[in-house]
């Protein structure tokens, strides 16, 4: 049985397909099991998939009954108490860490969620309709089970406060950011910061202002950062997370003079428009056949022409904004491939780097085949390193909850 006096930090990461939790000793952050809330169907299969994976032990794995992402949740809390990983109360967490995708220019460090927080999270529902309401329904279901615990928000947002006007501005009447806040932010912030610093420590060039990394992280949602000395520069989604890569589901880029024609010529309705965008496009919508890049992967090496298409306009889309990013950054010294499909796809990390040469990336194709993340697979010779990077996002959170806490505490300390 777990020591219940020793503190611990509960993290979830809710997405746009899944919730991935984690519990850590709030000490030493050391890991004590993690797990996965698959919602593989969406919610609207009102099915889900529980993985607990206690450190050092068997998966234990459970079908739900969960209409939605709260209830998921709540099955989730109960299956940790069950575990003997931690009390069945969980009286032993401390805080809970929720990553939320969205803080606007409002919010851009961690922060102690109350009420009025909630509140101005809501604000930002519409532009992550895939996440904020996910993270907010998580939010509840630990309020509810753990009223003790301080609950902190960590938002992907944060990582991008330091992209500058010329990349977050849109060549839009600038009264849309004046009057409206219009502008690109940036998203996956965990997993890219993440994932810089460990790309420098596997280069040896900690504090080195001039390393310039191009970081993917690639899953359901995917998208791409440049990052100069340790700080993002540009980040290919936008004023939401529908801009960039072609994804499961969404439709990344597109001429908006199309989105103009459908609402106009064909009799498209807004509504029916963004359930198009962000639920309908991507790779289920080019391929007919999923939203998992797995499953469009066998059927591609199964001779389906569409699921063929769907990975070659992937990989395409994936390079051309590598290099565009590049350029943005004058050279590249690493390429990082993280997140679910990143770390997992041989076939398309080996696509993506076919025409990469002309910026120093050159890919050793039998590195690439075996090896395991963390990992160079790069060719001796080439000038950029292509690293591959196992993401660990709910690591970040859990280590910001704590510096959030604790900072917390010596304020009320200092005001005694």
């Amino acid at each position: 049985m777990p020591d219940h006096a020793e503190p611990l930090i509960l993290v979830f990461n809710a997405g746009s397909s899944s919730v991935k939790f984690g519990l850590y000793q709030f000490d030493s952050l050391e890991v004590l099991g993690s797990g996965l809330l698959d919602f593989s169907g969406g919610t609207d299969s009102h099915r889900a998939t529980l993985t607990l994976s206690p450190r050092d032990q068997s998966p234990q794995r459970l079908e739900l009954d969960a209409p939605d992402y709260g209830t998921g949740v709540r099955h989730a809390l109960v299956a940790l108490g069950t575990s003997g990983l931690v009390d069945k109360e969980l009286r032993a967490v401390r805080a809970v860490g929720h990553r939320l995708i969205h803080g606007g220019e409002k919010i851009r460090t961690p922060v102690l969620i109350d009420a009025a927080m909630k509140e101005t999270i809501r604000q930002f529902a519409h532009l992550a309709p895939l996440h904020i309401p996910a993270g907010l329904e998580t939010i509840a279901a630990c309020e509810a089970a753990l009223p003790a615990a301080v609950q902190v928000g960590v938002f992907d947002t944060a990582f991008f406060a330091d992209i500058p006007p010329v990349a977050y501005l849109y060549p839009v009447p600038y009264q849309w950011y004046q009057d409206w806040g219009i502008r690109r932010f940036g998203f996956h912030g965990t997993s890219h910061a993440y994932c810089t610093t460990q790309a420098t420590e596997m280069l040896g060039r900690q504090a080195d202002d001039s390393l310039c990394l191009v970081i993917c992280h690639l899953g359901h949602g995917s998208s791409a950062t440049a990052v100069r000395g340790g700080v993002a520069v540009t980040n290919t989604m936008g004023y939401t997370p529908l801009e960039g890569f072609m994804m499961g589901t969404r439709s990344g880029s597109v001429d908006p003079g199309i989105l103009l024609h459908v609402l106009r010529e064909r009799g498209m309705s807004v509504e029916q428009l963004d359930e198009a965008l962000h639920k309908q496009s991507g790779l289920l919508g080019i391929s007919g056949v999923s939203a998992d890049f797995r499953r469009v992967e066998l059927a591609a090496a199964e001779g389906n022409p569409r699921a063929q298409l769907a990975l070659g306009m992937y990989a395409y889309r994936v390079r051309a904004m590598i290099g565009a990013l590049a350029v943005t950054l004058g050279r590249i010294d690493g390429l990082v491939f993280t997140g679910g499909i990143g770390e997992n796809s041989v076939l398309l990390r080996q696509d993506i780097c076919q025409g990469l040469e002309c910026i120093g990336v050159r890919l050793d194709l039998d590195r690439n085949a075996t090896a395991r993340p963390d990992a160079d697979i790069a060719q001796d010779a080439s000038a950029a390193r292509v690293l591959l990077i196992r993401t660990r996002e709910e690591y970040m959170i859990a280590s910001q909850t704590r510096q959030t806490v604790e900072s917390q505490e010596a304020r009320a300390e200092s005001q005694a």
